[in-house]
């Protein structure tokens, strides 16, 4: 197996490299060699320019002219350079003329498909790597979502950057990545396309509105080893763990953080009487968390102060918490969106009380491994404190329906929802001297949902999981919603409710 850790750097310095276009004449490499006039249509979804034979050589030139240079070659435009630009270029009009009599109309990702697979049948992986690198870097693969015939339905779905920047879902930066993996094991890049198709149909079976970045990558390297690609998973893997090891050294290795404004930091007091001194990171990453994808008329600077009016040193941890959620709620007022904002930052105290999750350390990658791992005991502890039937617990694979879970479905609730899913529905625990609930809202659907299919006879067809899930789907993406207040008016009914939402009314439930 190549060097990663070489990979990784070389793939940085490609990535880097700027060099101006045009420095070297490599269509100057066919003036020996007699080649057929072929005239190439570049199409851009609007618009057609053709694309000369010397503009090709010019591309694939380019590309050994970055990576030459980034290994420290300071002689590129030499015979053998401008031999082997020939015979790219040759060899991929040879391709053309195959692929078509008439005059052919690429995109520009259908180009470099081309291109790259004519290096590679050269066994020159790395001058296609560089290529690619240099294609993606130009923005050359932008646009493309569409191109390998996939549903619409990705169009809508957001990428959350590591940085917790959203930016659109684009299949073509996926098959990018695979292709990427590829070249490295100096290995046809091809079957990168079925890869990153793989990936987006998964997207759009999870129906959810926001996928984490880290998610994307596990699935790539899922379905890697599904193809039988091994090696390029191995490789994948470990590219990504030595990239994940550079992120950490580089932080490690920024300057220490300004000390924090003494002025801004608070003493509060725990319900024990304890107290500590709250520095305000935790609300830092909560604004962070609440602002993804909306367009918001305040900065960030602007929203935490608003969001820290009326507290005052040795406020109670709860008071704390109460106050930045009205606050919150109060910028409202200043724009739609806020309802949103406001939303997320309730929810983020809710997922601190039903998951253990923590704002600071978890952050919103781990929010569905939060939202696995808590199911089960939440489930268990409803039954413990009779709020539930143990059927749900003897019926169901509570493992598998916890997978389906989507904690990005809650970032569209606006605060109200949110507020009233709170206030009414989630299943408290009253036990202790201080409530606590013990669902969040993808809990509570799956718990309905649940419960509707409860007496539902097994079929051979669709296993009570699937059923269960499929109204879990309706209900947290909102299109669908059981009513309850009708069900109150006899006791057939009653019990058809307490069916519904799992609390034990009677001993017939």
């Amino acid at each position: 197996m190549k060097d990663i850790s070489w990979n990784l750097n070389e793939n940085r310095a490609l990535e880097n490299y700027s060099a101006a276009a045009g420095r070297y004449n490599w269509a100057q490499a066919l003036q020996q060699h007699p080649h057929t006039s072929i005239t190439i249509n570049l199409f851009d979804g609007v618009s057609k320019r053709s694309l000369s034979v010397p503009q090709i050589a010019e591309i694939l030139g380019m590309a050994l002219d970055r990576l030459n240079s980034t290994r420290g070659q300071k002689e590129i435009f030499t015979q053998e350079n401008i031999s082997f630009v020939a015979q790219a270029t040759l060899a991929f009009l040879k391709k053309v003329e195959d692929t078509s009599d008439a005059p052919l109309t690429l995109t520009e990702q259908s180009l470099f498909r081309m291109l790259e697979k004519t290096l590679v049948e050269l066994n020159a992986h790395d001058v296609a790597r560089s290529l690619l690198i240099g294609s993606e870097n130009s923005g050359g693969n932008d646009g493309a979502n569409n191109e390998n015939g996939l549903s619409s339905l990705t169009q809508n779905v957001k990428v959350i950057r590591r940085s917790g920047q959203v930016v659109p879902w684009n299949t073509a930066k996926i098959e990018i990545a695979a292709r990427k993996a590829f070249l490295a094991q100096q290995a046809d890049s091809e079957p990168a396309v079925q890869i990153a198709q793989a990936v987006a149909k998964r997207v759009e079976h999870t129906n959810q509105a926001f996928i984490h970045i880290e998610t994307i990558q596990d699935w790539v390297q899922e379905e890697l080893m599904r193809a039988g690609h091994f090696k390029i998973a191995e490789s994948y893997i470990l590219y990504r763990a030595e990239r994940s090891m550079e992120r950490k050294l580089a932080a490690a290795s920024q300057p220490a953080p300004a000390e924090v404004d003494q002025s801004a930091m608070l003493i509060v007091k725990r319900a024990d009487g304890s107290s500590y001194l709250w520095d305000g990171v935790d609300l830092k990453k909560r604004i962070s968390f609440a602002k993804m994808g909306l367009n918001l008329i305040l900065s960030d600077a602007e929203i935490e102060s608003s969001l820290r009016r009326s507290l005052f040193s040795e406020i109670g941890e709860e008071d704390l918490k109460k106050t930045i959620i009205l606050n919150a709620k109060t910028l409202i007022e200043e724009d739609a969106d806020f309802a949103k904002f406001a939303g997320r930052i309730l929810l983020t105290y809710i997922y601190e009380e039903t998951l253990g999750w923590n704002i600071v350390k978890d952050g919103i990658e781990g929010l569905k491994d939060a939202h696995v791992r808590a199911f089960r005991p939440a489930l268990e502890r409803a039954v413990s404190i009779n709020r539930m039937s143990d059927k749900l617990l003897k019926k169901y694979d509570i493992a598998k329906l916890a997978q389906a879970f989507d904690p990005s479905a809650d970032f569209e609730f606006e605060f109200l929802g949110i507020q009233t899913l709170y206030d009414r529905y989630l299943i408290i625990d009253k036990t202790g001297k201080k409530h606590k609930r013990l669902e969040c809202p993808q809990f509570f659907w799956m718990r309905v949902a649940m419960g509707l299919f409860l007496n539902e006879k097994p079929n051979a067809e669709t296993t009570p999981e699937e059923w269960v899930v499929k109204l879990y789907t309706l209900y947290k993406n909102r299109l669908f919603s059981s009513s309850t207040p009708t069900l109150f008016n006899s006791g057939t009914e009653r019990s058809q409710l307490a069916s519904c939402f799992l609390y034990k009314v009677d001993d017939n439930i």
